[in-house]
């Protein structure tokens, strides 16, 4: 199952004003937030999968790489796809330009 949204980096979002003084990029965290949230937006979607990701999913990060910065006003695109043994690959591109990729690995909370 695969999945694809958009996410618009606005030139005033909070991340800029101190990341870095004079020539701002998008901190890796920001972009680890989008794709752990379009992770459990592929969850929500899959009508078989029994996890809440509302709250009882842990997501750890299998690896991540950064590979291209992110500037303000930049669109960018995050795709993920389910795997069979229940990770999640995602890549985040901006145009053609490739700027992150990695694995998610989410499973069902033990409380």
């Amino acid at each position: 199952m695969r999945s694809e949204t958009m996410l618009h980096m606005a030139p005033d979002h909070p991340a800029f004003a101190g990341h870095f003084p004079g020539a701002p990029i998008v901190p890796g965290v920001v972009l680890l937030d989008a794709a752990v949230h379009a992770a459990l937006e592929l969850l929500r979607s899959d009508q078989a999968s029994e996890r809440d990701p509302a709250g009882a999913c842990l997501c750890s990060i299998g690896s991540a790489k950064f590979l291209s910065p992110v500037g303000p006003g930049e669109t960018l695109t995050v795709c993920v796809d389910g795997t069979p043994a229940g990770s999640v690959r995602f890549e985040i591109s901006c145009g053609t330009r490739k700027v992150a990729s990695g694995t998610l690995v989410l499973s069902p909370r033990r409380d």
